[in-house]
C-alpha cells in the first residue's frame, strides 16, 4: 500500500488488528511503527520474525523515502526529512501515540524523530544503533568478530562507501553482523529491494552519517526509550550503545544488552528479545492509555 506523505508516495504494510474483540467490546491495541535499517534497504528484514508481536500490538512496516517501494528523490534523503515522514505517515494513517522502533539506520531516524517531534510517540525502541558513528570503534569491533582481514575489508568499505562496493561488503562483512553467520549476511537481505545509491549518499565520505550527533538531543528526551544492544555487533558496537545509554535520562531508559547477540538482537535471540519488546510496548501503552 502507498500513501502520500510530505509530497511523496510512501509504501507501508500493516499486520495485526488495531481493534480486537474482547467480550462485548472492541479493545484497542497499540501501534508499533517499524523503521528499517540501511539506508538503501527496505522493511523485509523485519518479516516474518516480528509477526510474533501481533499478540500485543498492530505492526506498521515502512519503506523510508527513496528506499524499497517508496518514492522520493535525493533532495529528501536526510535524517530530518525521514524523521518528518514518520510523523507525516502517522498523521496520514490516523496513528496516535505510536511506539516507534528503529533498527540500525532506522534508529538514526528514530533519534531525529525524537528530537523534532519530542511528544509524538508513546515510546521509542532504539535497536542496534548509535548516537554518532565512530569509525575506529567499528573497525575494532569487526576485528573482534572476524580478525584482521575482516577489519581491513570493513575499512575499505566504510572509509569510502560507494554503491558498487555494497554487494562485495554484503558477502564478506555482513555475515559477521550476527552470532550465527548466515550465507546471505543478514537474514532477509535477499528478499530486500536494495538501493545502494542511498547508502552512498548518506554514508559516503561527505555523508550525513559521519556528521550526525544526537548526544545533546537525547538528554532532552521526554518519552520512554527501550535500548537494545548486542555485544557481538560489529557495525554499531556495544561501546556505541553505552554512550547512547549514558545520554538518555535514566528515568526514561530501559536498557537491554545481550552478550550473545549481534546486529538486530531478534536474529540471534528472538524469544528473549521479543519478550523485552513486548513488555515495553505493554508498559508504555498502559501509561499513555493508547492500547
Amino acid at each position: 500500500m502507498q500513501v502520500q506523505v510530505n509530497g511523496v508516495p510512501l509504501f507501508f504494510d500493516v499486520e495485526g488488528a488495531a481493534l480486537v474483540p474482547d467480550g462485548d467490546i472492541l479493545r484497542p491495541r497499540p501501534t508499533v511503527l517499524l523503521l528499517h535499517g540501511g539506508p538503501g534497504f527496505d522493511h523485509a528484514s523485519f518479516k516474518p520474525a516480528f509477526t510474533a508481536l501481533t499478540d500485543c500490538c498492530q505492526l506498521v512496516y515502512l519503506d523510508h523515502r527513496g528506499q524499497g517501494r517508496s518514492g522520493g528523490g535525493r533532495s529528501g534523503w536526510t535524517l530530518d526529512q525521514w524523521a518528518d515522514d514518520v510523523r507525516g505517515l502517522c498523521d496520514a494513517l490516523g496513528i496516535v501515540k505510536p511506539v516507534v522502533l528503529g533498527n540500525s539506520f532506522g534508529g538514526f531516524v528514530a533519534q531525529a524523530y525524537l528530537a523534532r517531534h519530542p511528544d509524538h510517540a508513546a515510546g521509542v525502541i532504539l535497536s542496534s544503533t548509535a548516537a554518532r558513528m565512530t569509525l575506529d570503534l567499528i573497525l575494532a569491533a569487526f576485528e573482534r568478530r572476524g580478525g584482521p582481514a575482516i577489519r581491513d575489508a570493513a575499512a575499505a568499505f566504510w572509509q569510502d562507501v560507494r554503491a558498487e562496493k555494497v554487494e562485495a561488503y554484503a558477502q564478506v562483512c555482513m555475515p559477521f553482523y550476527t552470532a550465527a553467520r548466515p550465507r546471505d549476511g543478514v537474514p532477509g537481505r535477499a528478499r530486500s529491494i536494495v538501493r545502494p545509491e542511498v547508502l552512498e549518499h548518506f554514508s559516503g565520505r561527505d555523508g550525513e552519517m559521519w556528521r550526525m550527533d544526537f548526544r545533546d538531543s537525547l538528554r532532552r528526551v521526554r518519552v520512554p526509550v527501550l535500548l537494545l544492544a548486542g555485544d557481538l555487533d560489529p557495525v554499531t558496537p556495544w561501546e556505541c550503545a553505552e554512550e547512547l545509554a549514558a545520554c538518555l535520562p535514566p528515568r526514561h531508559l530501559t536498557y537491554h544488552r545481550q552478550p550473545d547477540c549481534g546486529h538486530g538482537l531478534w536474529r540471534d535471540q528472538p524469544d528473549r528479545t521479543f519478550a523485552a519488546i513486548r513488555a515495553f510496548i505493554r508498559r508504555v501503552a498502559a501509561e499513555c492509555q493508547c492500547g
